[in-house]
């Protein structure tokens, strides 16, 4: 997989979407594009911006994001085979009309000779181009496109919106589900405040994306990712009230671990809610709890 790559000059199947999050409405077009892909015998192409769109086209109420760039390029590592672009989305690209994105780019840069979407994408200025419109042009400019019909939760069909919308609303598994894989925290490992080693419970401590949307503020079963390992452990997000910063920490303590892994980058995949975060009159009360919560992780994870 190539990422952030310039575009390949030999022919391809493409698809062009945010992607954000990755979900099973996405996982559904991208099986649609390897397919198409391996009828023609050509390579794919997954064609993704950064920064979100909307960051430019609604800067002041950017959507908080489900994968930042490197998340939705380890979960597209998983399931994609072919290359992985992404363009830059700024002004310019902004104010392409839904035939110049078609001709400048897709055309003139991919050379693509089928495009495979979601059935509620939109593109080009305004969001003036619809699937169905898509379609059309690709009929007239020589190349086929599918659009790829939704696929649903609980009779509604999944998208990122839905997704962020169920996780601000504390529906964590839910979202999961329509997630359809591990929803990764990715970010470099600092040092905390100290509190947890002396409790007996040392936990790593990350540095994440103030972009990223994180799941309602309490304790979870989670797996990290170390150097390709998966480890288990229980994870703690939000504010610390013993904290004198009162900042928003995402920390975990893995079990059986004791590495140091001061400015290494690591995943955390929170799997299951435990409880929300409380108040605790001294440490001594927070460390009882905190074994009472192991007790818990290991039962939902055994």
């Amino acid at each position: 997989m190539d990422e952030y790559a310039a575009a390949n000059a030999a022919p391809c199947v493409a698809t062009v979407g945010t992607f954000d999050g990755f979900h099973r409405g996405h996982a559904s077009i991208f099986e649609r594009l390897a397919a198409h892909a391996d009828a023609a015998g050509l390579p794919a192409s997954a064609i993704t911006f950064h920064p979100h769109p909307r960051v430019v086209v609604t800067p002041n109420d950017p959507p908080p994001l489900l994968t930042t760039p490197e998340e939705k390029t380890d979960i597209l590592r998983d399931h994609f085979d072919g290359s992985l672009v992404f363009l830059n989305f700024d002004d310019k690209m902004r104010r392409m009309t839904a035939e110049q994105f078609i001709n400048d780019i897709l055309l003139d840069r991919f050379h693509i000779k089928a495009l495979v979407v979601g059935y509620n994408h939109s593109f080009g200025h305004q969001r003036s181009g619809t699937a169905d419109q898509l379609a059309d042009l690709g009929l007239k400019a020589g190349f086929k496109v599918e659009v790829v019909s939704p696929v649903t939760y609980q009779d509604m069909p999944i998208s990122s919106t839905r997704i962020r919308r169920v996780i601000k609303g504390g529906e964590w598994e839910d979202a999961l589900q329509m997630l359809g894989h591990p929803y990764p925290i990715r970010g470099r490992v600092v040092k905390g405040i100290g509190q947890g080693r002396r409790l007996g419970w040392p936990t790593i401590n990350l540095a994440w994306s103030e972009r990223k949307l994180l799941p309602p503020a309490g304790v979870y079963a989670c797996s990290a990712l170390v150097d390709r390992v998966d480890y288990r452990g229980m994870m703690f997000i939000g504010v610390n009230m013993l904290n004198p910063q009162h900042v928003v920490s995402v920390e975990a303590h893995l079990f059986d671990f004791d590495r140091d892994l001061y400015g290494a980058d690591v995943a955390l995949y929170p799997s299951h809610f435990v409880r929300p975060n409380v108040r605790f009159g001294s440490p001594e009360e927070l460390s009882r709890q905190i074994a009472h919560d192991k007790e818990t992780v290991l039962k939902l994870i055994l």
